[in-house]
Order: structure tokens, then sequence, then C-alpha cells
């Protein structure tokens, strides 16, 4: 019985392990055929015979980002909706420009690890722990340093420069995703009521009401 009980451990533990990223590939690739109506997770593959170099191309990252926003920063993504032939292939990429006091505010990606590296400017960036020690782990980046932010915890960056800045970002899934935390929190539709947040960040009803306003 206890052998048993150990095999079904084993196996919970594998499965969990087989599940926790994006699928592996079980053929040389699956270009994405964004016209189906099928329903997968992902996009359904294209018929290899209509496959071409296209499907494997992108550019336009030479091109400078808008900048000029609340936040002061632009994100350029590269994944298999920019590529169909990143589909099941479990990466993209990104790149981020960062006006001076421009910033990628506090966010998660919540299917990918990220590794950043500083193509001009300086950055200051940095990573939560998960609580309960809810550790921030910074450092200030300059040009051709790289930096690690860790699958699913809050992570930001910071122009603290007088210059423009550019990053160039990898993140270990097709579709990371994004969760912009003050965006998240305050500015969900229908709005997390007010006491529940104001009661959360301990601060008062109007404060809460006045970030809900900005968003």
């Amino acid at each position: 019985m206890a052998s048993r009980l150990l095999l079904l451990a084993a196996l919970a533990i594998a499965c969990c392990t087989a599940t926790a990223s994006d699928p592996s590939l079980l053929q040389d690739f699956c270009v994405a055929d964004k016209m189906s109506e099928v329903n997968v997770n992902g996009f359904p593959c294209k018929d290899s015979k209509d496959v071409a170099a296209e499907d494997f191309f992108f550019s336009g990252l030479h091109v400078a980002g808008n900048t000029a926003n609340k936040q002061g920063s632009a994100v350029t993504a590269v994944n298999a909706v920019q590529i169909p032939g990143l589909n099941t292939m479990g990466i993209s990429m990104v790149r981020v420009d960062y006006a001076p006091d421009g910033q990628n505010p506090p966010h998660t990606h919540p299917r990918a690890t990220e590794i950043l590296t500083v193509l001009e400017g300086s950055l200051y960036v940095g990573f939560v722990t998960s609580n309960p020690n809810n550790t921030l782990i910074s450092k200030v980046l300059k040009k051709g340093d790289v930096f690690v932010f860790p699958k699913g915890l809050v992570h930001f960056q910071y122009n603290f420069g007088t210059e423009d800045a550019v990053a160039l970002a990898a993140l270990s899934s097709q579709n990371p995703g994004v969760i912009t935390i003050a965006n998240t929190v305050f500015g969900s539709v229908p709005s997390i009521p007010a006491n529940i947040l104001a009661k959360a960040f301990q601060v008062e009803k109007k404060t809460v009401d006045w970030v809900q306003a900005q968003l």
C-alpha cells in the first residue's frame, strides 16, 4: 500500500512538472494559424505546406517606442502574435524604451521568467519576493548589464538618468501575460469595492477613490 501511494505521489509530481511551462514541441514547428476558429491552448498549427520564411520573421525592434505617456515608457512585444512561428516554442521578447524618469511600473508575468539586458542608458530594476518576507532585490544596471526577474514575481524598471534608456528582454513563454499591479488593483472593471481596498492598504476610502480616478 505504501509503495502504491509513493508511486501515485511521484506520478502527481511528474505531471505537475510536465505542465508547469509552455507545451513542448512534438514536431519541428507549429506555425500559428491565426485565422482558425478552433480554440486551443495557444494557436492551432498552419498546414506545413503553407509555411514561409515570413512566419518566422519580424522587423521593427530598431524603432523606438513612443514614451509620451504617464509612465514614460513603451513596450514593443515580439511573441506568437507578431511571429506565428513562435507558437509552441516557449519563448518571446520585448524592447522597452524609457524616457528620463520613465518606468516600466510594478508588474508580473504569470507564465514567464524574464532576462533583461540594457542596450542604452542606466536603469534601476528590482523584484519583490513572495510572502511573508516581501524582500526587495534590486540593482542599478548600466549598458551591457543583465538581470533576471523570476517567474510570477512583481518587478519593475526605472530610468533615473537624464537620457533615454533602452532594454531588450527575453521571456520563457510565447505568451508571458502581463499584470500591471496598479491597473489590476485600482482599475479593474467592475471596480473592486473601495472599502475592500481601503482596508487592504490601510488608507481612507477617499484615497482609494482618488487613485481609481487616475486610471
